[in-house]
C-alpha cells in the first residue's frame, strides 16, 4: 500500500529542497506541483514560462487528481507530492485527498515577499497562499480530529535532522538519513519551470544555513506581507516545536 504525502507550501519557501530531501530516500517517489499547469490554464495568469508549463503538463483537474491517487511512480511505497494551495483554483481541493497524509510548510511572509518579488513583476497576497493554507489546515484538523503537521522553514534550516525526524514521526513513516543530503543538479521529476525558479536549489547538496536578519521591503511590498501576517501567525502557533 502506497503512503501518499501531500506537502502544502507557499511559493518561495524551501519546498523544492524538501522535495529533494524526500527524493533522497530510496523508498520515495516525488511529484513537483502537479496542478500548476491546470492552475495557469484556468486562471490565465501570465507567470514566467506559463505557455511551456501548460504544454508540458496534464491540465485537466479531474485527471490530475485521479493520478495523484493512483499508482506511485516506480511503484514506490512512499509518494511525496509537492503542492501549493493557491494553485487549487477549481473544484478540486484538499478534501479530494482524504487518504493522503497532509503536512504544511510555512515561511515568514516578510522573507517570502522579498524572494518572490525578485522573481515576478507583481505579487499579491493571494499569490502567497497563506489564507488557503490556513483553510486547509482547518479542514485537515476537522477530517482527522488531530492537530495538523505544520513546519516552519526557518526551524528546518536551523536544525534539519531534528525537524525532519519529527516530521517523519508525525507522518508515521520511518526516518531515513538520506533526507539530509542529495546530489546537485536537475531531476527528471522537476517541472519544466525549474530553469527559471530553481537556480539556487540545483546547486545545493543539502539544506542551507539558517536565515539571517529579515529583509527590508518597499512600502508596497510591506503592505502585502502585512496582509499575510495574521494567517502566518495562526499557522505558526501550530508548528512543530522542538
Amino acid at each position: 500500500m502506497t503512503i501518499r504525502i501531500a506537502m502544502w507550501s507557499g511559493p518561495r519557501n524551501i519546498s523544492t529542497a524538501m522535495m529533494r530531501s524526500f527524493g533522497g530516500r530510496s523508498d520515495c517517489a516525488v511529484s513537483d506541483e502537479p496542478f500548476y499547469g491546470a492552475f495557469l490554464k484556468t486562471t490565465g495568469q501570465r507567470q514566467p514560462m506559463a505557455d511551456d508549463v501548460i504544454a508540458s503538463m496534464d491540465c485537466d483537474w479531474q485527471s490530475v487528481a485521479a493520478a495523484m491517487q493512483g499508482p506511485a511512480p516506480g511503484s514506490k511505497p512512499l509518494w511525496y507530492q509537492k503542492h501549493m494551495p493557491h494553485h487549487m483554483a477549481a473544484d478540486i481541493s484538499i478534501a479530494d485527498f482524504p487518504d493522503h497524509r497532509h503536512a504544511f510548510l510555512i515561511r515568514d511572509p516578510q522573507r517570502v515577499v522579498a524572494s518572490y518579488a525578485a522573481k515576478r513583476v507583481e505579487v499579491t497576497a493571494d499569490d502567497l497562499g497563506y489564507a488557503r493554507q490556513l483553510e486547509y489546515v482547518d479542514r485537515t484538523a476537522q477530517h482527522t480530529g488531530q492537530p495538523p503537521v505544520v513546519l516552519d522553514s526557518a526551524d528546518i534550516l536551523r536544525d534539519p535532522e531534528a525537524h525532519l525526524r519529527a516530521l517523519c514521526a508525525a507522518l508515521d513513516i520511518p526516518w531515513d538519513a538520506g533526507m539530509l543530503s542529495w546530489e546537485s543538479g536537475p531531476r527528471e521529476s522537476d517541472g519544466v519551470w525549474a530553469s527559471h525558479w530553481y537556480g539556487r536549489v540545483l546547486e545545493t547538496t543539502g539544506f542551507g544555513a539558517g536565515e539571517d536578519e529579515a529583509p527590508r521591503l518597499a512600502k508596497s511590498e510591506q503592505a502585502i506581507a502585512d496582509q499575510c501576517r495574521d494567517a502566518y501567525t495562526q499557522l505558526s502557533e501550530l508548528r512543530i516545536r522542538l
